[in-house]
């Protein structure tokens, strides 16, 4: 059964569907505009197709659809959406009120951005691309300012050992991180590291952090930074350890004081190896993003740390990205947004990170990003493809940590989960899975 809403002006396309409809023994009914109607028309159904808008249609939905939209419901039965749910914004990832929940959404061609972008993601369910035939060549002909990765598009990106590799071409980061309160910090962001396929992890911390440290860390060489010195001291210590490293990380677990304000942008202004700064080193930064011009950082604030980051307050529903795109094209810095929807931005494009689950809401999920980034840094990525090929890992292996233990996932099951999480070549089909 095909319901309809009737066009006042039949165009040439419609009626050639109608005949098409007419000869496949369709029956064809008037789109229903009462709630009760439309409940009874899915009355015993067991699928419904939403395919109400297309990609080009705009909130809010007219008065005329709301029923329908509303009786295509999830809850209610399995809804399978056609390019988009109805009701929402393609590009925005804004919702109506009276958006369809989709079960599963089946988009052609090429993804909508709305699709992974929050509140909208929730609608989408299970989201799948289509190949309809549109050949490369058109696609690239429209200019993209957003992209995203498949488990293909990650595999290709992911730097690969060469045969000759000795422990620090495999990669070496230097961890700028832990504190007396909060030493497990730097043990989940080097341990992170590690997994994440580093050859050599040293890690520099305060004197008082490194016993629990060394507890926890066998295979990574523990530096301590004498708390009694002057930063001057501690900054030089650290730019001689950096000379035998490929990349930094810094700012887990640090803490607050001005001397480790002092210390970490002394710390970033003596290197020009890549920086991942998460964490406390974003605190110290915040009115000093001037001194990161020219370098190659990637900064990691979830929403709360990005609000002090970029000096306008919290960020509203529908303003992730445009905020994101403001800062960073303000500070010339490559920035990951974390969050369900995590962004990633280098002024040119917007990456949307399809991969991850609520199970990441949990303490030290952030230290264990850090430490994938750093790796990928090491291992001679971009800030931007580190960025968003270490979220990406990282949503997968949360993944599949959540799979494992249903409740009570930590940031340990999530760096124990990052081997198996890596995806196997997928088969070239017309169909890819992507949420």
């Amino acid at each position: 059964m095909l319901y309809a809403a009737e066009s006042r002006t039949p165009s040439a396309a419609r009626a050639a569907a109608r005949r098409r409809i007419a000869d496949a023994g369709v029956a064809v009914k008037p789109l229903p505009e009462r709630d009760d109607d439309a409940a009874a028309a899915l009355e015993g159904a067991a699928l419904a197709l939403d395919g109400l808008f297309g990609t080009g249609s705009r909130l809010p939905i007219g008065q005329r659809y709301r029923a329908a939209a509303r009786a295509l419901d999830v809850r209610r039965l399995p809804v399978l959406a056609i390019d988009i749910p109805s009701g929402i914004d393609a590009e925005t990832g804004a919702i109506d009120d009276d958006a369809v929940r989709a079960s599963e959404t089946l988009t052609v061609a090429a993804l909508k951005p709305g699709l992974l972008l929050m509140p909208a993601r929730e609608n989408a369910g299970a989201l799948w691309c289509a190949d309809i035939g549109i050949d490369d060549a058109t696609l690239a002909a429209h200019a993209r300012t957003y992209a995203t990765l498949d488990d293909d598009a990650f595999l290709h990106m992911v730097p690969r050992r060469a045969l000759e590799s000795d422990k620090r071409s495999a990669g070496a980061p230097l961890v700028i991180a832990g504190s007396r309160q909060f030493p497990g910090a730097a043990v989940l962001c080097a341990l992170a590291a590690a997994r994440a396929g580093a050859g050599y992890v040293t890690v520099a911390a305060p004197a008082s952090a490194a016993q629990a440290l060394r507890a926890h860390l066998v295979e990574q060489v523990v530096v301590e930074l004498d708390e009694s010195e002057s930063p001057e001291k501690v900054v030089a210590s650290l730019c001689e350890i950096a000379r035998y490293s490929s990349a930094i990380a810094v700012g887990p677990g640090l803490g607050l004081e001005d001397r480790i304000g002092e210390i970490v942008r002394g710390a970033i202004a003596g290197t020009e190896l890549p920086i991942v700064a998460d964490a406390s080193a974003l605190f110290h930064l915040g009115k000093h993003l001037h001194e990161l011009r020219g370098k190659s950082v990637v900064l990691t604030p979830h929403a709360g740390e990005f609000a002090r980051l970029s000096g306008k307050g919290t960020i509203r529903a529908g303003e992730r990205v445009t905020r994101l795109r403001e800062f960073v094209e303000r500070t010339h810095v490559a920035t990951l947004l974390k969050g369900l929807d995590t962004l990633v931005c280098d002024g040119a494009t917007t990456f949307v990170n399809p991969s991850g689950t609520n199970a990441l809401a949990t303490a030290g999920t952030g230290d264990v990003l850090t430490g994938i980034i750093a790796t990928f840094l090491a291992q001679g990525l971009s800030p931007f493809d580190a960025a968003r090929a270490g979220a990406y890992w990282h949503g997968l292996a949360g993944q599949l940590a959540a799979r494992r233990r249903r409740i009570g996932v930590v940031a340990t099951d999530v760096i124990d989960a990052l081997a198996d999480a890596v995806p196997t070549a997928p088969e070239q089909t017309v169909l890819r899975r992507i949420l």
